[in-house]
């Protein structure tokens, strides 16, 4: 889930053609929202000179567009869409139009297998695209498994999607147990009068968050920084008021939450803000991240200031297709660039994997698409570089930390990263 590339890519040939196959240009046709057990469907087409008339290639999703990852359900969705838009301008996938199926999952595990089930058994769909978390995409990888087919996704990057000896699923996205690597070795590397010497450590008992902090906390005990508060909570918690309190009155230097979403750090930093705590630093997994959608949750930018949070993309990344996406999102929904979310670029590239998959094998039969992802080849995203290994985590992605500075969102590390601007420290008080 969810820091810019150092450089865009230029690639092989096959690069090439499926940067002409996913060239930008268009906008998405319709959005969908689906009540709590709902399964609405919305589809997304577009047309071209080269594919008008032509039987369109059907790609099912399950994402969550209501429950708890609703922000990023819906998100990923638009992401999707607009992917679907511009390839169907540059042709669509061997010059048939691309038509989206997405389905609802409300955020349920046992939704989001009923979904795939249907999406492939029952709607036929040739080609399917993942959900949103490693939470849903375990169960979902292992029933898309079942059937034989590709399982491309950008939200599920935690050791448990790769545990269980699957050849088909492949996340475009940063492997989140190197998320805060960047942000603990920088904290590190301060100089002794400066560097926080005490830190407190909060995280949701979920997939995605809980395996970034204990390499965190190593690296940052291994340079004198004391763990004064170290908690594990269950996902099913909504009142983080105790645990934010219990965090505030550590006094810690430094604040590492291990959060899945926007609310997660709004209720943390609403909990700080009452109890007059304002840490040296603070970063949050994920949240932050949510552009607009987190500004507005947490009172506005000058609540922001400060906050850090790890990513593999932000919208001001300095890559020609992302800045092109980027421009298209903001025509369509409105807002502004600084707004959008780093989900939509993760939809977005697990479209553009697939596409170029689809170019290279000139097929739409998932084995061959499977093993040219497994053949080592790099391609070639709104996020940078792709290149699967052999459990199909991007072993080319880079980790970078962003940082919220005046409204914006600032790449801010690893120190010396081509677009890395100064971190903010010490981060400063409320409201400053």
């Amino acid at each position: 889930m969810r820091g810019s590339r150092r450089r865009a890519w230029v690639g092989t040939a096959v690069v090439a053609i499926a940067a002409l196959l996913a060239g930008c240009g268009g906008s998405s046709s319709s959005s969908s929202s689906a009540s709590s057990g709902s399964a609405s469907s919305t589809s997304s087409s577009g047309g071209s000179s080269s594919s008008a008339g032509k039987s369109p290639v059907t790609i099912g999703a399950s994402l969550s567009l209501s429950g708890d990852f609703s922000t990023d359900g819906v998100a990923f969705q638009r992401g999707y869409q607009l992917w679907a838009a511009d390839i169907n301008k540059t042709g669509g996938l061997m010059g048939h139009p691309v038509k989206l199926d997405i389905v609802s999952d409300a955020s349920s595990p046992a939704q989001v297998v009923t979904n795939y089930q249907k999406l492939i058994s029952s709607d036929h769909d040739q080609l399917v695209f993942g959900p949103f978390s490693t939470l849903l995409t375990v169960p979902a990888s292992k029933v898309v498994n079942r059937f034989g087919y590709a399982f491309v996704e950008g939200a599920g990057g935690a050791p448990a999607a790769f545990g269980n000896g699957l050849k088909n699923i492949f996340d475009v996205s940063l492997p989140v147990v190197d998320n805060l690597v960047p942000f603990a070795k920088w904290v590190s590397s301060l100089p002794a009068s400066e560097r926080p010497k005490t830190a407190a450590y909060a995280t949701s008992d979920d997939p995605f968050t809980q395996p970034q902090i204990p390499l965190a906390q190593k690296i940052m005990q291994a340079a004198g920084i004391k763990t004064v508060y170290n908690k594990v909570f269950p996902a099913e918690v909504t009142d983080y008021a105790p645990i934010a309190t219990a965090v505030a009155s550590s006094k810690a230097d430094a604040v590492v939450l291990g959060s899945v979403d926007v609310p997660t750090v709004s209720a943390f930093v609403h909990a700080f803000i009452q109890q007059h705590y304002s840490p040296k630093t603070f970063i949050a997994t994920a949240g932050p991240d949510q552009g607009d959608a987190f500004l507005k949750a947490i009172g506005g930018a000058a609540n922001a200031e400060g906050l850090m949070y790890p990513n593999g993309w932000y919208p001001g990344y300095a890559n020609a297709a992302s800045q092109q996406m980027v421009s298209e999102y903001v025509a369509k929904y409105g807002g502004t660039a600084s707004g959008v979310n780093a989900d939509v670029a993760e939809a977005y590239s697990v479209g553009q994997a697939v596409a170029q998959a689809v170019a290279a094998t000139h097929s739409l039969d998932n084995a061959k698409i499977i093993a040219y992802l497994h053949s080592g080849v790099t391609l070639n995203t709104v996020q940078g570089p792709v290149k699967f290994d052999s459990l199909g985590e991007n072993g080319a992605a880079a980790a970078f930390v962003f940082q919220w500075q005046k409204g914006n969102q600032v790449q801010v590390l690893p120190v010396g990263a081509s677009a890395s601007k100064p971190v903010e420290y010490p981060k400063p008080n409320w409201g400053s």
